[in-house]
């Protein structure tokens, strides 16, 4: 089922890179695409327990569900991933 989430500190391509690179690696998800305008996330996964997969892997590497508390270590990590993103192109 196809699948949007709102997130934060999403800033340019480099943070998208990083995205779909990790999002893409987790299993039951594909299709993984981001808008950097609008700040979301989209991709197709098998159920709902899939969707809790994709958040916490989100907010491990520095993009938090929008509404979610974004600390200054979470901006830290969407920094160093958006550099790798930047990076790996």
């Amino acid at each position: 089922m196809k699948t949007r989430i709102h997130i934060q500190n999403l800033k340019c391509g480099g943070c998208a890179n990083t995205i779909i690179k990790n999002l893409t690696q987790l299993n039951a998800i594909s299709n993984v695409e981001v808008d950097v305008e609008d700040s979301v996330v989209s991709f197709e996964m098998e159920s709902e327990k899939d969707l809790e997969q994709v958040k916490t892997t989100l907010k491990k590497i520095g993009y938090p569900e929008d509404g979610e508390a974004n600390s200054l270590g979470s901006k830290a990590k969407s920094y160093v991933s958006c550099a790798i993103g930047k990076i790996t192109t």
